[in-house]
């Protein structure tokens, strides 16, 4: 399934398959947004720049965001947790695992 997500250091909105947690150009950590798949494609562009800049804003993106809980019951996830010996966000953790 295709999922929403916001990139922070690209400041783009990314269609990708899967709950994806970094992003596939900078590989800094990703916001997973409410909005569905079909919803966005339906929105004309003067929609998606402002839902863009509704992004940009913290606060307003802490209202547009959403978590995917069911990965903390996979395997990787309670391995790399095992490896987490500081504590960090699982995005920023794996954000730093690849650079």
């Amino acid at each position: 399934m295709m999922y929403m997500h916001y990139c922070k250091s690209c400041r783009r909105i990314l269609m990708l398959n899967g709950h994806k947690m970094i992003c596939p150009k900078c590989t800094d950590p990703l916001t997973e947004l409410r909005i569905s798949y079909l919803d966005y494609v339906d929105l004309d562009m003067e929609q998606r720049e402002k839902l863009c800049i509704a992004c940009e804003d913290e606060e307003q993106l802490n209202n547009l965001k959403v978590t995917y809980r069911m990965y903390k019951y996979s395997k990787w996830y309670r391995e790399l947790q095992a490896q987490n010996v500081d504590d960090l966000p699982i995005t920023t953790l794996l954000a730093s695992m690849v650079k």
